[in-house]
């Protein structure tokens, strides 16, 4: 389902009942508190998950992709903090919980953290405890948020471990991460995040470490469970081949913010903010095999030195001095083609691109 601009162009409010979503942010900033000072990582984002669809957030590394993600289960540490804005989770049953408003004792932050969503991080062998088991982990997740049995759990352990892949699971089960290879090590993973049948899965750079033929394997695995137990799914990447693969919507962000969002069909048929049209040109084509590829200008700016008016004015071939380099960042703002941009000019930038 597209993005409804009507609703989502004055901040991204909208009403759970109005439209079937299941997560919903609300300008969140989460900052961190260095020698060098305040640090926006997260600086006013605005998202939203339908049930059942798939959310892609891309960016360049260090545009707070990750940082989004854990705020969303409250992992941020210290000298991280969230400091403003609404993360909405709309349940199955149940009423509507503020996840950032959540006291950390709060056991209704232990039955969503999880439980009600899930997380697959982006390296698994330093998310994974070296000194258990694959099973015993598992068992961990189940035992926490199921009123199972031990021996109930560790045949829900080897059922999952089954149904993405692990030959063998029942002795897989007791091997340790080190003894399986990274394919098997993210397939353990994504086990124990969907164990639970948890109803969003966030999924955070879920195929970096992995050759392109595992990765298509893990791509296909989480779509397939996704059918089957019906979850909603955001994918943290910056790989825009797996964006068009998997995802209904696509979010870019850049230095904290979004800086467009639409469906994916639109978003890559179409690009209105010049950085996504700038990360779609810097990809291979196979129409295109003697053109040199595209590179975006300059790096991504350290958050402690954010430049005045819109973030990415020093790297784009569009800004227009004394209206990009001044003032506050562009809004993001409904446009054509049934999405939202923070450029103060992409009406003119549509029109000579189309």
């Amino acid at each position: 389902m597209p993005f409804d601009n009507t609703t989502l162009a004055s901040g991204g409010e909208t009403k759970a009942e109005d439209r079937d979503v299941v997560l919903q942010i609300k300008d969140l900033k989460t900052y961190f508190y260095t020698e060098e000072g305040e640090i926006p990582a997260v600086n006013g984002v605005n998202l939203q998950l339908d049930r059942g669809k798939t959310l892609a957030i891309v960016g360049e590394s260090g545009c707070g992709k990750s940082v989004t993600a854990f705020s969303v289960l409250r992992l941020i540490q210290r000298p991280g903090k969230i400091v403003g804005g609404k993360i909405s989770f709309f349940p199955r049953e149940g009423e509507e919980i503020d996840i950032a408003a959540l006291n950390e004792k709060d056991e209704r932050l232990y039955q969503v953290r999880g439980g009600r969503i899930s997380m697959i991080f982006q390296e698994p062998m330093t998310a994974l405890s070296p000194v258990h088991t694959i099973g015993n982990q598992i068992c961990e997740a189940i035992l926490l948020h199921q009123e199972v049995d031990e021996g109930e759990a560790l045949r829900l352990a080897g059922e999952m471990l089954e149904k993405v892949g692990i030959p063998n699971p029942g002795e897989r089960i007791n091997q340790y991460p080190h003894e399986m290879s990274g394919g098997m090590r993210q397939r353990a993973m994504i086990a124990m995040a969907l164990v639970c049948r948890p109803e969003v899965l966030i999924a955070d750079e879920p195929t970096t470490a992995l050759d392109v033929t595992i990765q298509a394997q893990i791509l296909k695995l989480v779509q397939d469970l996704q059918k089957e137990i019906g979850t909603s799914v955001v994918y943290i990447t910056h790989d825009l081949g797996v964006v068009a693969q998997v995802a209904d919507d696509v979010a870019v962000m850049y230095l904290g913010r979004i800086v467009e969002r639409a469906s994916v069909r639109e978003a890559l048929k179409s690009p209105q903010h010049p950085y996504t049209i700038a990360l779609l040109k810097s990809l291979p084509r196979l129409d295109s095999r003697d053109e040199r590829l595209s590179a975006i200008t300059g790096s991504v700016p350290s958050l402690a030195e954010i430049p005045p008016g819109c973030p990415f004015h020093p790297r784009c071939p569009h800004a227009q001095p004394g209206l990009c380099d001044v003032g506050n960042p562009p809004k993001l703002e409904a446009q054509s083609g049934g999405r939202l941009v923070a450029c103060l000019r992409a009406e003119e930038i549509a029109l000579a691109n189309s």
